[in-house]
């Protein structure tokens, strides 16, 4: 029995008609065998699982630079998030579940080390500037591996756009959109609270009123006002009320932690580091590891440094710094 094609014919019986098929996908770039178990969603979402650029979000920045305890989100734990809110409002909407988990998991994969402080950082230098959703699909398109992952259409162009002025082509990839902000607004709030930043009092009365006081409430509320606004329709959308609610909590995180907080305090030193880096190796590609003094023959220098530099681990940035511009002590034998 080929697992696949039954799972596409339940697809076709069980799926609202809005939903994405993975029968009726428009394909990859380079042309594949479908597999006989997985759909062909289900397989680009286990390739984003296996690939080394998905491991390295367990060392990327999502609020606090290198924070020092163990309940603090990360670009991985912010990426299960996301893919976990993705999947329960798919389900609930009777669209293609396996899309929306997908595309939640790739979102990120081109981020920078230090969350948006190494993403503004690198724009600042990048020829053309830098965007780390543009840079997710460079992940998936052509980096990871060396050939990328080949994956289906639907799930690029959600990664695409899952931020910024675009919308997704498919409803699953606005899930993915507005789980991101759900997502973020409230683990964002959670680690302030936890690192001493805010108070729960501190946040807009408004706010607290309409979506709950609790984080698990507010997640819960903005979740399900999703699902009842959205059902049966051909747009992803809240209701005017949470949506508004939802932005100011936004707008507040912006002026209270994203920019001016003890959070962002090391962000200055971060931006060098990024910075220091690129700047270093576009003036000295000779130094670059085998493998993207390659590249740079191929894609330009400053291109191959970017994919680098975008590539690394906060650790890993910070260890290559030390590396190249802080001096290594000098052992002195102890002649006795």
């Amino acid at each position: 029995m080929n697992v696949r094609l039954h799972t596409e014919a339940m697809e076709e019986q069980y799926l609202s008609p809005l939903a994405a098929r993975s029968s009726r996908s428009v394909g990859r770039m380079r042309p594949e065998e479908p597999c006989e178990i997985r759909t062909a969603f289900q397989r680009d979402r286990d390739r984003i699982i296996h690939s080394k650029a998905f491991r390295r979000l367990k060392h990327k920045t999502q609020v606090f630079i290198i924070p020092e305890g163990d309940h603090y989100r990360t670009r991985l734990t912010h990426t299960l998030e996301v893919a976990q809110i993705a999947r329960t409002v798919a389900r609930a909407l009777r669209l293609n579940e396996d899309l929306a988990e997908a595309i939640a998991l790739g979102h990120d994969l081109g981020h920078t080390p230090f969350g948006h402080a190494g993403e503004s950082a690198l724009n600042e230098v990048m020829p053309g500037g830098f965007k780390h959703n543009q840079q997710s699909l460079r992940v998936v398109d052509e980096l990871e591996g060396g050939r990328g992952l080949n994956l289906t259409g639907e799930v690029r162009d959600g990664i695409l756009n899952h931020t910024g002025p675009g919308l997704p082509l498919t409803l699953e990839g606005q899930i993915v959109k507005i789980a991101d902000r759900v997502a973020y607004i409230n683990h964002d709030i959670d680690d302030a609270i936890r690192g001493g930043i805010l108070k729960i009092e501190n946040l807009p009365a408004i706010c607290l009123e309409i979506l709950g006081k609790e984080h698990r409430t507010r997640i819960n509320n903005m979740v399900v006002d999703l699902i009842e606004n959205s059902r049966d329709k051909p747009l992803i959308r809240m209701s005017d009320r949470v949506w508004e609610a939802t932005d100011k909590l936004r707008e507040f995180l912006f002026e209270r932690v994203y920019i001016d907080s003890e959070a962002k305090s090391e962000e200055g030193k971060a931006r060098h580091v990024v910075q220091f880096l690129f700047e270093y190796w576009t003036k000295h590609p000779e130094n670059l590891p085998a493998e993207h003094r390659n590249r740079s023959e191929l894609v330009g220098v400053e291109r191959a440094v970017c994919d680098y530099i975008a590539g690394m681990t906060d650790r890993y940035a910070i260890a290559q710094f030390k590396s190249l511009f802080i001096p290594r002590s000098f052992a002195i034998p102890d002649s006795g």
